[in-house]
């Protein structure tokens, strides 16, 4: 099985949405797909070239994708293995945002960037975010500043810590799509969930009261709901 290859850059092609170029190694050309992304940033034609490979074969064809980094190689593995996820569509992903951003996007169920992508439609921005949240957040955590994971910092915007969300990773995620679906961006949930926290969910909580620590990804919703619509918000 090919994993890497080295050679001379050779007759960039496009063809329709597709993009790729012949790398030839030792006096084989070897035709290899690439992101649009990678694609636009290609060197000229002759310079030594190595990227990482992932090969699918089947019975009716064999296709080479490339990739600068074996970490992006691997985020196509992941994309590829979600049911309904091919080749195109996570090339497309990953030509339409840089690694980094789709991990963050898919971990902060950021339905809207997410759609962006060609041929992504809701139902599979939202079946990325639930499949693939823990196992991008375990895997890539090293390659990313890890408060982006968590809402906190760069990944919220807000910089300042805030309070800490105490909501399991499946009720995190029921919260972020459920919200997103009605049409808020990542940024807007992360700072509602900031600022519910921080209430201990005390305000508009059922008889007796609720804390963020016990509440359900239903109360959650609810009193979210109740921060975004507050006025000027």
């Amino acid at each position: 099985m090919i994993g890497w290859l080295q050679g001379e850059l050779a007759d960039p092609w496009q063809l329709d949405k597709r993009y790729g170029l012949q790398l030839r190694c030792h006096g084989v050309g070897y035709d290899v797909q690439v992101s649009h992304r990678q694609w636009l940033q290609l060197p000229a034609v002759g310079t030594p070239t190595a990227l990482h490979i992932h090969a699918s074969i089947r019975e009716d064809a064999s296709t080479l994708y490339g990739f600068s980094d074996r970490h992006e190689r691997d985020l196509f593995r992941e994309l590829v293995a979600v049911s309904g996820v091919g080749p195109q569509m996570a090339l497309g992903l990953l030509g339409a945002m840089a690694p980094s951003e789709l991990i963050q996007a898919i971990v902060h169920a950021d339905l809207r960037r997410l759609t962006q992508a060609p041929g992504v439609g809701k139902r599979t921005a939202e079946r990325l975010a639930v499949e693939l949240r823990s196992r991008l957040q375990k895997r890539f955590s090293n390659q990313l500043d890890a408060s982006s994971f968590e809402g906190g910092g760069a990944g919220d915007g807000d910089g300042d810590g805030g309070p800490a969300i105490n909501l399991d990773g499946a009720s995190r995620d029921e919260v972020h799509l459920t919200l997103g679906a009605l049409g808020y961006e990542a940024l807007e949930i992360q700072r509602s969930m900031r600022a519910v926290a921080g209430l201990g969910l005390a305000k508009g909580a059922s008889a007796g009261g609720s804390s963020s620590a016990n509440a359900s990804a239903e109360d959650w919703i609810r009193e979210c709901l109740r921060w975004l619509s507050r006025d000027g918000a």
